[in-house]
């Protein structure tokens, strides 16, 4: 009948126009952040609809929307603005996924079972996590370049595999990773004495593989990583590229841990899209959990690293002194911890008091060393200069090869020696979507080990860059 008809279409007319304010929201949304965080923050939001002028989103648990509520609330209601042209309050609620195993918590937790299991018998081949007094949750200095990356750790640790599974924690050498990999492993350890606990980095399973498979050992290998383990921490997986029959053995060993429900934890200096060398069903497999990164610390959490770590060696570091070295050791927390160290040991071992003079003396050379790093313009500079065409011509659009390649070089280079990401390096060559800074980079790194000229040409290049050139 025409009334049911009307009503039908009435219906699917309500439907597109809620989905189409969603996807325009969302649009308006990836102009105003980064890939990652879109992916991380935006993707995961189920948009239930407005109602009074309050937008309904739900999420999964109550530790992400306490974070979209306190970091993206204004960014949510401004681009809902702009879409409906009315003022919109946002309303986030959990929605909790209907549970898989038991609810109650001494049976919800599957380290917990496991333990209730294991002591029933005697474990062979268990392994023995070794804590790290200098890595724990109480002594990691929190600023807005790792808070979600400590906050999601934190929430690992207080209930194992049930989360974020797995954990991807991606970014530069030096700003914390393994850190926060030895304090979640030791909080796990502390509530849970008899959990079994793996800490290994990705460079020492490649070796334990290549061990056990020359001397006939695959099953105890096997037995130690999925029968034997609660807790998988791998430091460093992106060493893993390239290696197939190492990344064989962790497919099945990831598969096997996450079945059952228990955690598993990898840090990485690239997001599992960047990851090259990778078989796509693992790089798949990164994505199920939560993908979070460490930026390098701001100037305030630097100083805050550095008296933290003076006082930890009963030393009151003045504060004029503390934002001296942080203002020129901003690479990473290394190397800033490095020069604290040098400069302690100098100013005990001559008796003098530390003053600013004193860091200049004793750390100019690194100092100098920090500024001449290379910057995106600079190496924009060295490519261009190098191939004899404007800077113009390399951040612009031209597709001829005598611009598009050393336009794909300066981007790889880029990657290579700053800390800017891939939308970042975009925006420096002329607004470029971050897929197409990607797709440069893969295709260098690719020919850099097959084309002798080519690599020969990024040698010349780096020798030229500032960090290598005099």
């Amino acid at each position: 009948m025409r009334p049911n008809t009307d009503l039908k279409y009435s219906t699917l007319r309500k439907i597109t126009t809620v989905q189409d304010i969603w996807e325009k929201t969302l649009r308006h949304i990836r102009k105003h952040v980064t890939a990652e965080n879109y992916s991380t923050y935006f993707r995961p939001l189920t948009y239930e609809g407005i109602e009074n002028n309050v937008c309904r989103i739900s999420v999964d648990d109550d530790f992400f929307g306490d974070w979209i509520r306190d970091h993206y609330s204004e960014l949510l209601a401004t681009s809902i603005e702009s879409v409906t042209g009315s003022k919109t309050s946002i309303n986030i609620t959990t929605k909790r996924r209907q549970p898989s195993r038991p609810t109650r918590q001494e049976t919800s937790n599957p380290i917990r079972r496991a333990i209730k299991r294991n002591n029933k018998k005697t474990v062979v081949n268990a392994p023995t996590f070794q804590s790290n007094p200098n890595y724990c949750f109480d002594n990691f200095i929190i600023g807005p370049s790792n808070e979600l990356a400590h906050a999601a750790f934190m929430a690992s640790a207080n209930q194992p595999g049930l989360n974020y599974n797995p954990l991807f924690v991606y970014g530069s050498t030096g700003l914390g990773k393994t850190h926060l990999l030895f304090a979640l492993g030791k909080s796990i350890q502390e509530q849970n004495p008899d959990a079994r606990i793996v800490y290994v980095s990705a460079e020492d399973f490649t070796n334990q593989v290549i061990s056990h498979i020359r001397n006939k050992k695959m099953d105890e290998f096997r037995e130690r990583y999925r029968t034997n383990c609660d807790v998988l921490l791998i430091d460093d997986v992106h060493v893993l590229g390239g290696k197939e029959r190492t990344q064989e053995e962790f497919f099945h060993t990831f598969n096997t841990l996450h079945q059952q429900g228990k955690q598993i934890v990898l840090t990485s200096d690239r997001t599992p899209d960047e990851l090259s060398g990778f078989e796509a069903r693992l790089r798949s497999r990164f994505q199920w959990g939560l993908i979070c990164d460490i930026q390098p610390p701001a100037l305030e959490t630097r100083v805050a690293i550095l008296e933290t770590k003076a006082l930890e060696r009963h030393i009151q570091l003045p504060h004029d002194v503390a934002f001296c070295i942080a203002e020129n050791v901003n690479d990473n927390i290394r190397q800033l911890e490095g020069a604290l160290v040098r400069l302690l040991a100098y100013a005990t071992l001559k008796k003098e008091a530390l003053t600013k003079t004193l860091v200049h003396r004793v750390l100019g050379g690194t100092f100098q060393q920090n500024t001449q790093a290379p910057s995106v313009e600079s190496i924009i500079e060295v490519v261009a200069k190098q191939y004899g065409i404007d800077i113009n011509d390399i951040t612009g659009k031209r597709r001829l090869r005598k611009f598009a390649h050393p336009r794909s070089l300066a981007m790889y280079l880029c990657r290579k020696y700053t800390q800017a990401s891939f939308p970042m390096i975009g925006e420096n060559f002329g607004g470029k979507d971050h897929s197409t800074v990607v797709a440069a980079c893969k295709k260098v790194e690719k020919a850099y080990r097959e084309d002798h000229n080519l690599a020969q040409e990024l040698k010349t290049l780096e020798g030229k860059l500032p960090k290598f050139g005099r």
